[in-house]
């Protein structure tokens, strides 16, 4: 029998200046978790990447909110600047908390969704902040490998979850493993042949996208216990 999945959208207030932005909850019956997703620099919420991994994470027992930051939001070209996005993931995280408060809930993000969540997460990580996993971590522009962009990661006290593919421009996979191993609380998942997109010649790697970090939760949350 098919889980009953609810999907509902709803508006979240930044600040007065910043403003409201758009969100999407999809919940499934009984759900382990909660996830706060963020898109990546190029494509909303409702790209068809974003859209696919909320339903096979629903699929598995795990509930989403995915949300715009305030650029997609209006419209415009350019990602917002880390104050603002940082804010929104700060205000998102709360209100995720506030409206599913026995759920435990994690924060992940596509590329710059993900990294703008672990450098608000580097500064303050509320309690409710079980973990975060990131889809395709942007370690450095491509063609400029650098580990930068990772300096942060030694301040994130919460489990970490990374899921890269070897042929991601924006990885180098040597620097990324270095990286890793570094981070006592970080886990390092590669996709063999993968772009930054997670496109693998005609291989679908979303489900597998979804169990590895369903799984992942659910190590958390046992070891937790």
């Amino acid at each position: 029998m098919a889980k009953e999945i609810v999907t509902k959208k709803l508006f979240i207030e930044i600040s007065k200046s910043i403003g409201k932005i758009s969100a999407e909850v999809i919940v499934p019956g009984k759900p382990k978790a909660i996830i706060a997703l963020a898109h990546g620099a190029g494509a909303g919420m409702n790209h068809p990447f974003m859209a696919r991994i909320s339903n096979e994470l629903a699929a598995l027992s795990i509930a989403t909110l995915r949300f715009n930051f305030p650029f997609t939001e209006n419209k415009k070209g350019r990602p917002d600047p880390p104050a603002v996005a940082e804010k929104t993931i700060e205000m998102v995280m709360n209100k995720v908390h506030e409206l599913y408060p026995k759920l435990p809930v994690f924060g992940a993000g596509k590329s710059f969704g993900g990294r703008m969540t672990s450098q608000r997460l580097s500064k303050e990580s509320p309690a409710f902040m079980r973990g975060i996993f990131f889809l395709g971590f942007p370690l450095h522009a491509p063609g400029a490998p650098s580990t930068d962009r990772a300096k942060h990661l030694s301040d994130v006290k919460i489990p970490m979850l990374f899921l890269q593919g070897t042929r991601d421009a924006l990885a180098d996979m040597t620097l990324m493993t270095k990286v890793i191993k570094a981070l006592p609380t970080a886990i390092l998942v590669t996709f063999e042949g993968a772009d930054h997109s997670f496109k693998a010649g005609k291989q679908d790697l979303l489900p597998k996208l979804a169990s590895i970090s369903a799984e992942w939760i659910d190590q958390v949350l046992n070891h937790s216990r």
